[in-house]
Protein backbone atom coordinates (compact mmCIF):
# COMPACT_ATOMS: atom_id res chain seq x y z
CA UNK A 1 0.00 0.00 0.00
CA UNK A 2 1.44 3.40 -1.02
CA UNK A 3 2.40 5.65 1.88
CA UNK A 4 1.56 9.38 1.89
CA UNK A 5 4.46 11.73 2.67
CA UNK A 6 3.42 15.28 3.58
CA UNK A 7 6.02 18.06 3.54
CA UNK A 8 5.27 21.44 5.12
CA UNK A 9 7.15 24.20 6.88
CA UNK A 10 5.50 23.45 10.22
CA UNK A 11 4.16 20.00 11.07
CA UNK A 12 1.68 18.29 13.36
CA UNK A 13 0.22 17.77 15.76
CA UNK A 14 -0.50 14.09 15.31
CA UNK A 15 -2.48 13.88 18.56
CA UNK A 16 -5.82 15.75 18.69
CA UNK A 17 -5.17 17.49 15.38
CA UNK A 18 -8.56 19.19 15.66
CA UNK A 19 -6.99 21.62 18.12
CA UNK A 20 -4.83 22.92 15.27
CA UNK A 21 -7.60 23.50 12.74
CA UNK A 22 -9.17 22.10 9.63
CA UNK A 23 -5.92 21.82 7.67
CA UNK A 24 -4.27 19.57 10.25
CA UNK A 25 -7.41 17.45 10.47
CA UNK A 26 -7.49 16.86 6.72
CA UNK A 27 -3.80 16.01 6.55
CA UNK A 28 -3.80 13.67 9.56
CA UNK A 29 -6.87 11.86 8.25
CA UNK A 30 -5.16 11.39 4.88
CA UNK A 31 -1.95 10.21 6.54
CA UNK A 32 -3.76 7.69 8.72
CA UNK A 33 -5.68 6.19 5.81
CA UNK A 34 -2.78 4.14 4.42
CA UNK A 35 0.00 5.14 6.81
CA UNK A 36 2.21 8.14 6.30
CA UNK A 37 5.05 10.48 7.15
CA UNK A 38 4.83 14.21 7.91
CA UNK A 39 8.16 15.97 7.37
CA UNK A 40 9.19 19.59 7.94
CA UNK A 41 10.82 22.20 10.12
CA UNK A 42 10.85 21.61 13.87
CA UNK A 43 10.27 25.29 14.58
CA UNK A 44 13.66 25.38 16.35
CA UNK A 45 16.87 27.20 15.46
CA UNK A 46 20.10 25.38 16.36
CA UNK A 47 23.77 25.59 15.48
CA UNK A 48 23.62 22.36 13.44
CA UNK A 49 20.47 23.38 11.58
CA UNK A 50 19.48 21.09 8.72
CA UNK A 51 22.61 18.99 9.34
CA UNK A 52 21.53 18.14 12.89
CA UNK A 53 19.74 15.09 14.19
CA UNK A 54 16.25 14.41 12.89
CA UNK A 55 13.51 14.33 15.54
CA UNK A 56 11.01 11.52 14.98
CA UNK A 57 7.80 10.63 16.78
CA UNK A 58 5.06 8.16 15.93
CA UNK A 59 1.35 7.76 16.45
CA UNK A 60 -0.16 4.57 15.12
CA UNK A 61 0.78 4.23 11.46
CA UNK A 62 1.90 7.86 11.11
CA UNK A 63 5.39 9.27 11.71
CA UNK A 64 6.36 12.88 12.22
CA UNK A 65 9.96 13.81 11.30
CA UNK A 66 11.44 17.28 11.73
CA UNK A 67 14.76 19.04 11.38
CA UNK A 68 16.06 22.37 12.67
CA UNK A 69 17.26 25.46 10.85
CA UNK A 70 20.38 27.40 11.77
CA UNK A 71 20.18 31.17 12.27
CA UNK A 72 21.41 32.01 8.78
CA UNK A 73 18.86 29.70 7.20
CA UNK A 74 16.05 31.09 9.36
CA UNK A 75 16.96 34.67 8.44
CA UNK A 76 17.27 33.99 4.72
CA UNK A 77 14.76 31.22 4.02
CA UNK A 78 11.94 31.91 6.48
CA UNK A 79 12.12 35.50 7.70
CA UNK A 80 13.74 36.59 4.44
CA UNK A 81 12.62 35.12 1.12
CA UNK A 82 9.44 33.39 2.31
CA UNK A 83 8.02 36.24 4.37
CA UNK A 84 9.69 39.38 2.99
CA UNK A 85 9.69 38.46 -0.70
CA UNK A 86 7.17 35.75 -1.57
CA UNK A 87 4.43 36.53 0.97
CA UNK A 88 3.98 40.21 -0.03
CA UNK A 89 4.26 39.52 -3.77
CA UNK A 90 1.76 36.67 -3.69
CA UNK A 91 -0.59 38.93 -1.70
CA UNK A 92 -0.29 41.77 -4.24
CA UNK A 93 1.83 43.98 -1.94
CA UNK A 94 4.86 44.92 -4.01
CA UNK A 95 5.26 48.01 -1.84
CA UNK A 96 6.24 45.76 1.09
CA UNK A 97 8.38 43.26 -0.82
CA UNK A 98 12.15 43.07 -0.32
CA UNK A 99 14.18 41.60 -3.16
CA UNK A 100 17.51 40.54 -1.68
CA UNK A 101 19.49 38.14 -3.84
CA UNK A 102 20.91 36.44 -0.75
CA UNK A 103 17.41 35.65 0.52
CA UNK A 104 16.66 33.66 -2.61
CA UNK A 105 20.00 31.86 -2.50
CA UNK A 106 19.39 30.74 1.08
CA UNK A 107 15.77 29.79 0.25
CA UNK A 108 16.95 27.48 -2.54
CA UNK A 109 19.73 26.06 -0.41
CA UNK A 110 17.29 25.20 2.38
CA UNK A 111 14.92 23.56 -0.11
CA UNK A 112 17.86 21.48 -1.38
CA UNK A 113 18.74 20.49 2.18
CA UNK A 114 15.14 19.51 2.98
CA UNK A 115 15.04 17.45 -0.21
CA UNK A 116 18.27 15.71 0.74
CA UNK A 117 17.06 14.86 4.24
CA UNK A 118 13.67 13.77 2.93
CA UNK A 119 15.13 11.48 0.26
CA UNK A 120 16.77 9.33 2.94
CA UNK A 121 13.29 8.60 4.34
CA UNK A 122 11.52 7.81 1.07
CA UNK A 123 10.28 4.45 -0.13
CA UNK A 124 9.81 3.56 -3.82
CA UNK A 125 6.01 3.63 -3.68
CA UNK A 126 5.62 6.78 -1.54
CA UNK A 127 3.30 9.57 -2.67
CA UNK A 128 4.79 12.98 -1.81
CA UNK A 129 2.65 16.05 -1.15
CA UNK A 130 4.46 19.38 -0.52
CA UNK A 131 2.74 22.44 0.90
CA UNK A 132 2.86 26.18 0.43
CA UNK A 133 5.21 28.93 -0.64
CA UNK A 134 8.06 27.71 1.54
CA UNK A 135 8.58 24.75 -0.80
CA UNK A 136 7.94 25.96 -4.34
CA UNK A 137 11.27 24.48 -5.62
CA UNK A 138 11.25 21.31 -3.50
CA UNK A 139 9.84 19.15 -6.29
CA UNK A 140 12.61 20.25 -8.65
CA UNK A 141 15.22 19.53 -5.99
CA UNK A 142 13.83 16.01 -5.54
CA UNK A 143 13.71 15.39 -9.29
CA UNK A 144 17.34 16.49 -9.54
CA UNK A 145 18.11 13.75 -7.02
CA UNK A 146 16.36 11.22 -9.32
CA UNK A 147 13.27 10.86 -7.12
CA UNK A 148 10.65 9.44 -9.48
CA UNK A 149 7.76 9.16 -7.01
CA UNK A 150 4.53 11.05 -7.66
CA UNK A 151 4.94 14.54 -6.17
CA UNK A 152 2.10 17.01 -5.65
CA UNK A 153 2.06 20.57 -4.40
CA UNK A 154 -0.62 22.77 -2.84
CA UNK A 155 -0.38 26.55 -2.49
CA UNK A 156 -2.28 27.87 0.52
CA UNK A 157 -2.09 31.54 -0.45
CA UNK A 158 -3.04 33.43 -3.64
CA UNK A 159 -1.21 33.08 -6.95
CA UNK A 160 -1.19 36.52 -8.65
CA UNK A 161 -1.58 37.42 -12.31
CA UNK A 162 1.48 37.19 -14.60
CA UNK A 163 1.98 40.94 -14.92
CA UNK A 164 2.20 41.13 -11.12
CA UNK A 165 4.25 38.01 -10.43
CA UNK A 166 6.91 38.96 -12.97
CA UNK A 167 7.97 41.77 -10.62
CA UNK A 168 9.55 39.03 -8.49
CA UNK A 169 13.15 38.54 -9.66
CA UNK A 170 13.56 35.08 -11.18
CA UNK A 171 9.82 34.43 -11.11
CA UNK A 172 10.24 32.44 -14.33
CA UNK A 173 12.65 30.04 -12.64
CA UNK A 174 10.33 29.63 -9.67
CA UNK A 175 7.30 28.76 -11.80
CA UNK A 176 9.43 26.46 -13.95
CA UNK A 177 10.40 24.69 -10.71
CA UNK A 178 6.70 24.12 -10.01
CA UNK A 179 6.45 22.13 -13.23
CA UNK A 180 8.48 19.38 -11.56
CA UNK A 181 5.35 18.44 -9.62
CA UNK A 182 2.74 16.11 -11.11
CA UNK A 183 -0.21 18.03 -9.64
CA UNK A 184 -0.21 21.68 -8.55
CA UNK A 185 -3.23 22.63 -6.44
CA UNK A 186 -4.60 26.09 -5.70
CA UNK A 187 -7.35 27.51 -3.51
CA UNK A 188 -9.51 29.01 -6.28
CA UNK A 189 -10.05 28.83 -10.02
CA UNK A 190 -8.76 32.40 -10.27
CA UNK A 191 -5.39 31.22 -8.91
CA UNK A 192 -5.38 28.33 -11.38
CA UNK A 193 -6.12 30.69 -14.26
CA UNK A 194 -3.26 32.98 -13.20
CA UNK A 195 -0.86 30.03 -13.10
CA UNK A 196 -2.01 28.78 -16.50
CA UNK A 197 -1.66 32.28 -17.96
CA UNK A 198 1.90 32.55 -16.62
CA UNK A 199 2.86 29.24 -18.21
CA UNK A 200 1.40 30.35 -21.53
CA UNK A 201 2.51 33.96 -21.61
CA UNK A 202 5.85 33.84 -19.82
CA UNK A 203 7.11 30.28 -20.38
CA UNK A 204 5.73 29.74 -23.92
CA UNK A 205 3.85 26.70 -22.66
CA UNK A 206 0.44 25.26 -23.49
CA UNK A 207 -2.65 25.41 -21.25
CA UNK A 208 -4.88 22.48 -22.22
CA UNK A 209 -8.67 22.55 -21.92
CA UNK A 210 -8.70 19.65 -19.43
CA UNK A 211 -6.68 21.54 -16.79
CA UNK A 212 -3.24 20.27 -17.73
CA UNK A 213 -0.35 22.55 -18.70
CA UNK A 214 2.71 21.67 -20.75
CA UNK A 215 6.11 23.38 -20.78
CA UNK A 216 9.76 22.33 -20.94
CA UNK A 217 8.78 18.76 -21.74
CA UNK A 218 6.56 18.39 -18.67
CA UNK A 219 2.77 18.03 -18.58
CA UNK A 220 1.13 18.48 -15.19
CA UNK A 221 -2.34 19.04 -13.76
CA UNK A 222 -3.19 22.48 -12.31
CA UNK A 223 -6.48 22.48 -10.45
CA UNK A 224 -8.46 24.26 -7.72
CA UNK A 225 -8.97 22.37 -4.43
CA UNK A 226 -10.64 24.74 -1.93
CA UNK A 227 -9.64 23.87 1.64
CA UNK A 228 -12.48 22.93 3.95
CA UNK A 229 -12.76 22.68 7.72
CA UNK A 230 -13.69 19.80 10.02
CA UNK A 231 -17.28 21.02 9.78
CA UNK A 232 -19.16 18.61 12.03
CA UNK A 233 -16.48 18.71 14.73
CA UNK A 234 -16.41 22.50 14.79
CA UNK A 235 -20.20 22.60 14.98
CA UNK A 236 -19.94 20.33 18.04
CA UNK A 237 -17.34 22.67 19.55
CA UNK A 238 -20.05 25.33 19.63
CA UNK A 239 -21.99 23.12 22.07
CA UNK A 240 -19.01 22.22 24.27
CA UNK A 241 -18.67 23.24 27.92
CA UNK A 242 -15.85 25.67 27.13
CA UNK A 243 -17.81 27.23 24.25
CA UNK A 244 -20.92 27.65 26.42
CA UNK A 245 -18.82 29.30 29.13
CA UNK A 246 -17.43 31.88 26.68
CA UNK A 247 -20.86 32.31 25.09
CA UNK A 248 -22.45 33.13 28.44
CA UNK A 249 -19.56 35.39 29.45
CA UNK A 250 -19.96 37.24 26.14
CA UNK A 251 -23.71 37.69 26.52
CA UNK A 252 -23.25 38.98 30.06
CA UNK A 253 -20.65 41.53 28.99
CA UNK A 254 -22.78 42.70 26.06
CA UNK A 255 -25.79 43.37 28.27
CA UNK A 256 -28.25 43.04 25.42
CA UNK A 257 -26.05 44.77 22.86
CA UNK A 258 -25.04 43.23 19.53
CA UNK A 259 -21.52 42.07 18.72
CA UNK A 260 -19.63 41.85 15.45
CA UNK A 261 -16.62 39.52 15.51
CA UNK A 262 -13.41 39.55 13.52
CA UNK A 263 -10.68 36.94 14.06
CA UNK A 264 -7.43 37.19 12.09
CA UNK A 265 -3.72 36.78 12.51
CA UNK A 266 -2.09 40.18 12.84
CA UNK A 267 -1.14 40.50 9.20
CA UNK A 268 -1.28 43.32 6.67
CA UNK A 269 -3.13 41.09 4.20
CA UNK A 270 -6.15 40.90 6.54
CA UNK A 271 -7.32 44.49 6.05
CA UNK A 272 -7.73 45.18 9.77
CA UNK A 273 -7.35 49.01 9.76
CA UNK A 274 -9.72 49.17 6.78
CA UNK A 275 -12.21 47.01 8.72
CA UNK A 276 -12.14 49.30 11.74
CA UNK A 277 -12.67 52.34 9.53
CA UNK A 278 -15.64 50.63 7.89
CA UNK A 279 -17.12 50.08 11.35
CA UNK A 280 -16.50 53.75 12.07
CA UNK A 281 -18.43 54.55 8.89
CA UNK A 282 -21.31 52.42 10.17
CA UNK A 283 -21.48 54.52 13.34
CA UNK A 284 -21.32 57.70 11.27
CA UNK A 285 -23.98 56.77 8.70
CA UNK A 286 -26.27 54.75 10.97
CA UNK A 287 -26.14 56.52 14.35
CA UNK A 288 -28.93 54.32 15.74
CA UNK A 289 -26.24 51.69 16.39
CA UNK A 290 -24.18 53.90 18.70
CA UNK A 291 -24.22 52.39 22.14
CA UNK A 292 -25.85 49.22 20.80
CA UNK A 293 -23.30 47.50 18.50
CA UNK A 294 -19.67 46.65 19.25
CA UNK A 295 -16.83 45.17 17.22
CA UNK A 296 -14.51 42.63 18.83
CA UNK A 297 -11.31 42.14 16.85
CA UNK A 298 -9.15 39.19 17.90
CA UNK A 299 -5.71 39.52 16.29
CA UNK A 300 -3.04 37.17 17.66
CA UNK A 301 0.50 38.26 16.89
CA UNK A 302 1.98 36.96 13.65
CA UNK A 303 5.66 37.00 12.72
CA UNK A 304 6.22 39.59 15.43
CA UNK A 305 9.93 39.79 14.62
CA UNK A 306 9.21 41.42 11.27
CA UNK A 307 8.96 45.20 11.02
CA UNK A 308 5.84 45.17 8.80
CA UNK A 309 3.86 43.46 11.55
CA UNK A 310 4.97 45.91 14.24
CA UNK A 311 3.70 48.66 11.95
CA UNK A 312 0.28 47.08 11.46
CA UNK A 313 -0.16 46.59 15.22
CA UNK A 314 0.66 50.22 15.92
CA UNK A 315 -1.75 51.34 13.21
CA UNK A 316 -4.50 49.10 14.56
CA UNK A 317 -4.02 50.46 18.08
CA UNK A 318 -4.09 54.03 16.77
CA UNK A 319 -7.21 53.59 14.61
CA UNK A 320 -9.19 51.75 17.31
CA UNK A 321 -8.11 54.28 19.92
CA UNK A 322 -9.27 57.20 17.79
CA UNK A 323 -12.64 55.59 17.04
CA UNK A 324 -13.21 54.74 20.70
CA UNK A 325 -12.26 58.26 21.77
CA UNK A 326 -14.73 59.65 19.25
CA UNK A 327 -17.76 57.44 19.96
CA UNK A 328 -17.38 55.74 23.36
CA UNK A 329 -20.03 56.41 25.98
CA UNK A 330 -20.63 55.42 29.60
CA UNK A 331 -20.74 51.61 29.66
CA UNK A 332 -20.08 51.19 25.92
CA UNK A 333 -16.80 50.92 24.01
CA UNK A 334 -17.22 50.58 20.22
CA UNK A 335 -14.12 48.47 19.50
CA UNK A 336 -12.32 45.85 21.58
CA UNK A 337 -8.96 44.71 20.12
CA UNK A 338 -7.26 41.69 21.65
CA UNK A 339 -3.78 40.65 20.53
CA UNK A 340 -4.07 37.14 21.91
CA UNK A 341 -5.31 33.73 20.81
CA UNK A 342 -8.19 31.57 22.01
CA UNK A 343 -8.74 27.83 21.87
CA UNK A 344 -10.94 26.62 19.03
CA UNK A 345 -13.72 25.71 21.46
CA UNK A 346 -13.61 29.17 23.02
CA UNK A 347 -13.73 30.74 19.56
CA UNK A 348 -16.73 28.59 18.67
CA UNK A 349 -18.57 30.05 21.65
CA UNK A 350 -17.55 33.61 20.72
CA UNK A 351 -18.65 33.06 17.12
CA UNK A 352 -21.97 31.64 18.29
CA UNK A 353 -22.64 34.73 20.41
CA UNK A 354 -21.76 37.19 17.63
CA UNK A 355 -24.52 38.39 15.30
CA UNK A 356 -22.11 39.15 12.46
CA UNK A 357 -18.86 37.54 11.34
CA UNK A 358 -16.79 40.27 9.65
CA UNK A 359 -14.17 38.64 7.42
CA UNK A 360 -12.71 41.30 5.14
CA UNK A 361 -9.13 40.53 4.08
CA UNK A 362 -7.56 42.60 1.33
CA UNK A 363 -6.31 39.32 -0.16
CA UNK A 364 -6.53 35.80 1.24
CA UNK A 365 -5.91 32.33 -0.10
CA UNK A 366 -9.06 30.91 1.49
CA UNK A 367 -9.89 32.12 5.03
CA UNK A 368 -11.11 29.32 7.25
CA UNK A 369 -12.41 31.77 9.87
CA UNK A 370 -15.32 32.48 7.51
CA UNK A 371 -16.15 28.77 7.44
CA UNK A 372 -15.68 28.28 11.18
CA UNK A 373 -17.99 31.22 11.92
CA UNK A 374 -20.75 29.60 9.87
CA UNK A 375 -20.17 26.13 11.38
CA UNK A 376 -20.43 27.48 14.94
CA UNK A 377 -23.81 29.17 14.49
CA UNK A 378 -27.05 28.14 16.18
CA UNK A 379 -29.23 26.82 13.32
CA UNK A 380 -32.32 28.30 15.00
CA UNK A 381 -30.83 31.80 15.26
CA UNK A 382 -27.76 32.03 12.99
CA UNK A 383 -25.58 35.08 12.51
CA UNK A 384 -24.66 36.66 9.17
CA UNK A 385 -21.30 36.38 7.43
CA UNK A 386 -19.93 39.54 5.77
CA UNK A 387 -17.10 38.39 3.51
CA UNK A 388 -14.48 40.06 1.32
CA UNK A 389 -14.64 39.33 -2.38
CA UNK A 390 -10.85 38.95 -2.25
CA UNK A 391 -10.95 35.97 0.12
CA UNK A 392 -10.75 32.63 -1.63
CA UNK A 393 -13.79 31.51 0.38
CA UNK A 394 -15.98 34.01 -1.51
CA UNK A 395 -15.94 31.70 -4.55
CA UNK A 396 -17.82 29.07 -2.52
CA UNK A 397 -19.79 31.20 -0.09
CA UNK A 398 -22.02 33.33 -2.30
CA UNK A 399 -24.81 33.33 0.33
CA UNK A 400 -22.63 35.54 2.53
CA UNK A 401 -22.84 39.31 2.08
CA UNK A 402 -19.92 39.90 -0.28
CA UNK A 403 -18.06 43.21 -0.01
CA UNK A 404 -15.11 45.15 -1.38
CA UNK A 405 -12.93 45.72 1.72
CA UNK A 406 -11.46 48.87 0.18
CA UNK A 407 -14.94 50.44 0.02
CA UNK A 408 -15.77 51.36 3.60
CA UNK A 409 -19.16 52.79 2.62
CA UNK A 410 -20.14 49.46 1.05
CA UNK A 411 -18.88 47.44 4.03
CA UNK A 412 -20.84 49.70 6.41
CA UNK A 413 -23.94 49.31 4.24
CA UNK A 414 -23.65 45.51 4.24
CA UNK A 415 -23.19 45.45 8.02
CA UNK A 416 -26.38 47.49 8.24
CA UNK A 417 -28.09 44.96 5.96
CA UNK A 418 -26.92 42.13 8.21
CA UNK A 419 -28.11 43.89 11.37
CA UNK A 420 -31.58 44.38 9.88
CA UNK A 421 -31.87 40.96 8.23
CA UNK A 422 -34.91 38.86 9.10
CA UNK A 423 -34.56 35.54 10.91
CA UNK A 424 -36.07 33.76 7.89
CA UNK A 425 -33.43 35.12 5.53
CA UNK A 426 -30.61 34.45 8.00
CA UNK A 427 -31.70 30.82 8.26
CA UNK A 428 -31.97 30.45 4.50
CA UNK A 429 -28.47 31.83 3.92
CA UNK A 430 -26.98 29.79 6.76
CA UNK A 431 -28.53 26.50 5.63
CA UNK A 432 -27.10 26.93 2.13
CA UNK A 433 -23.63 27.79 3.47
CA UNK A 434 -23.57 24.97 6.01
CA UNK A 435 -24.58 22.38 3.40
CA UNK A 436 -21.56 23.40 1.32
CA UNK A 437 -19.26 23.14 4.33
CA UNK A 438 -20.47 19.62 5.01
CA UNK A 439 -20.00 18.52 1.40
CA UNK A 440 -16.52 20.06 1.06
CA UNK A 441 -14.87 19.49 4.42
CA UNK A 442 -11.16 19.08 5.18
CA UNK A 443 -11.19 15.32 4.61
CA UNK A 444 -12.81 15.72 1.18
CA UNK A 445 -10.17 18.32 0.26
CA UNK A 446 -7.23 16.06 1.14
CA UNK A 447 -8.72 12.97 -0.47
CA UNK A 448 -9.43 14.84 -3.72
CA UNK A 449 -5.83 15.95 -4.15
CA UNK A 450 -4.29 12.60 -3.22
CA UNK A 451 -6.67 10.79 -5.56
CA UNK A 452 -5.79 13.08 -8.48
CA UNK A 453 -2.07 12.74 -7.73
CA UNK A 454 -2.26 8.95 -7.88
CA UNK A 455 -4.26 9.07 -11.11
CA UNK A 456 -2.05 11.62 -12.87
CA UNK A 457 1.16 9.82 -11.98
CA UNK A 458 -0.24 6.46 -13.12
CA UNK A 459 -1.32 8.01 -16.42
CA UNK A 460 2.15 9.51 -16.88
CA UNK A 461 3.83 6.15 -16.31
CA UNK A 462 1.42 4.46 -18.73
CA UNK A 463 2.21 7.03 -21.43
Amino acid sequence: MARLVVVSNRVGPLQDSRKAGGLAVGLVDALKKDGGLWFGWSGCVSEEGTFGAMQVESSGNVELATIDLNQEDYDGYYAGYANKSLWPVLHYRLDLAEFERNYEMVYRRVNDRFATRLKSLLRPDDIIWAHDYHFLPLGRALRNMEVENPIGFFLHIPFPSPDFLTALPNAHHLVRDMLAYDVVGFQTQRDVDNFRAFVEQELDGIAHADGRVTAFGRTILAKAYPIGIDTESFAEYGKSVEARRYYQKLLTSLGGRTQIIGVDRLDYSKGLPERLRAFEKLLEDYPEHRGKVSLMQVAPLSRSDLDAYDTIRRELESVSGNINARFADMGWTPIHCMFRSFTRRALAGIYRGSAIGLVTPLRDGMNLVAKEYVAAQNPENPGVLVLSRFAGAAAEMGEALIVNPYNREQVAEKIQTALRMSLEERKERWNALYAKLLANDSSHWAQSIVSDLKHVHSATLAA
